[in-house]
This record gives structure tokens, sequence and C-alpha cells, in this order.
């Protein structure tokens, strides 16, 4: 498919999106978001897809913030259905059943930092720069960037960046847990890549498990634990199971399907 803003490529079933707006420090606007949100729902029901990375094009930015052109003028109910659209694909992304993760290039501020953050995990190449400003602007973060932030980090840090407005670097990030790895620039993809490829010998069925149940602990009024117990019972009626546990007894690699 072809996109205005983004760019899609499946490289050996990683599906590598990138961000398309370099001019403009991949700033994100609402169209683009909706093609990221229309490609990871694609993603889902094509076999071929491993896993996924989201990352910008260029070495300067991951996303340095929303396109602040485009809403300067919304109304409240604009606003406000503006924050909504953008909660619907970090959740999508949140929720994806195979592994999302941000190979973060760059500047991340605000709505770029919030996409970071909805991804399963996050690995930043030596200059990535992370921040929500935006009080600066006169408003709260409207992509989920204070819930997520205080799952990543701990309530005062995150506090601390969403109140200062203050952005960290890379080294910084992975000290307080916001970013799995640090890597070069020329690193990050490799790096990514190789980890997509790790978990993708790994049962389908399973890895999808983990990531809801692993959802499920911020669900207001979910029960995660109960969940795993459901989803540990229902994992033993899949042929990703019979396989795996054969597979460990004959002393031989699985062959999982995703059944």
């Amino acid at each position: 498919m072809a996109y205005e803003h983004i760019l899609a490529e499946n490289r050996n079933g990683v599906l590598v999106i990138a961000i398309n707006r370099e001019a403009k420090m991949n700033a994100l606007n609402i169209g683009l978001l909706q093609e990221i949100k229309t490609e990871v729902e694609s993603a889902q029901q094509d076999d071929s897809v491993k896993g996924i990375i989201i990352t910008g094009s260029g070495s300067k930015a991951f996303a340095a913030g929303a396109d602040i052109a485009e809403f300067s003028e919304f109304s409240v109910m604009e606003g406000t259905q503006m924050s909504a659209s953008g909660h619907e694909v970090m959740n999508t992304i949140e929720n994806s059943g195979k592994l999302v993760i941000g190979a973060i290039n760059g500047f991340a501020l605000g709505g770029g930092c919030e996409l970071a953050m909805a991804c399963h995990f996050r690995i930043a190449s030596e200059n990535a720069k992370f921040g929500q400003p935006e009080v600066n602007l006169g408003v709260p973060p409207g992509y989920g960037g204070t819930q997520r932030l205080i799952q990543l980090i701990g309530k005062g840090r995150a506090l601390e960046m969403l109140l200062t407005g203050d952005a960290i670097n890379a080294q910084k990030a992975y000290e307080m847990g916001l970013v799995n790895h640090v890597v070069t620039h020329e690193e990050l993809l490799p790096l990514c890549t190789a980890i997509i490829e790790k978990v993708a010998g790994k049962s389908p069925s399973a890895v999808r498990m983990v990531i809801d149940c692993v959802n499920d602990y911020y669900r207001c009024g979910i029960d995660g634990f109960k969940r795993e117990i459901f989803e540990f019972g229902r994992a033993f009626g899949t042929e990703d199971f019979k396989e795996g546990t054969s597979a460990f007894i004959e002393k031989r690699k699985a062959a999982f399907t995703g059944n």
C-alpha cells in the first residue's frame, strides 16, 4: 500500500515502518498516525510478518513531537477527538500480537515519545533524546504519555519529566528503564531485527498470550493473575504446546505454527 507519510517494507519477515517526514523532524500528524495504525493492523493478518520495527527516517529524529500547526486552532471538541484518535493508534500498537520494537534513532519528544512508549519495548541510538514537553504548549500529553511514562519509569521520575518538560538522553533513559538497549546508529536496526528473529523462533501463540497477560496488569478492573491462569490453561489446547513439549522431550528444535 502506498502511504503519504510513512514507508513500510517487509524485510524478510520483519516489517519496518519508517516515519517519512525527515524535513519536519518526522513530526506526527493525524494522517500519519492513522497510516501506522493501518499498517500494524494489517500485519496481524499477514503470516509473512514475524515482527514490527517502528522508526524514523534519517538519523536526527524518531518523531520530534506532533505537528503543532495542524492543531493550534482546534476547539475543545476537536482536541478531544484528536486525543481519542491518538489513543486508539497507541493501543493498537501496544496490543499487537506480534512484537513491536521502537527503534529510536534521534529525538522522541511529545507524541514521538508516546509513540515510542506504545511499542513493546525500545532500543535507542546513542543520539536519542526523550521528553514530554507539552506543558510548554499549555496542554498535558494527549496520546497516553501521562500513563505509560509512569508505568515505565515510576511516578516520581515521570512527574519530573512531565512537569518540567525536560528531555533526557539515551543513557539516562536506559538507566531509568525507558529503553532496553543503547547502541550506535549503525547497530540500531540490526539489533532490533535480531531480537525479532529470536522471538520469531518461539511459539507465536505463547508470544501473543504473554503480551496480553502483561498488558492486563495495567488495565483497570482486570486481574492479570487470573488472565495468566486462563491463558496458561488455554495453551494446553494448542498445537504449539504439543509441538513445544514434544520437541523438548525429543531434544530437537520446535517447529511452531502459531496454532
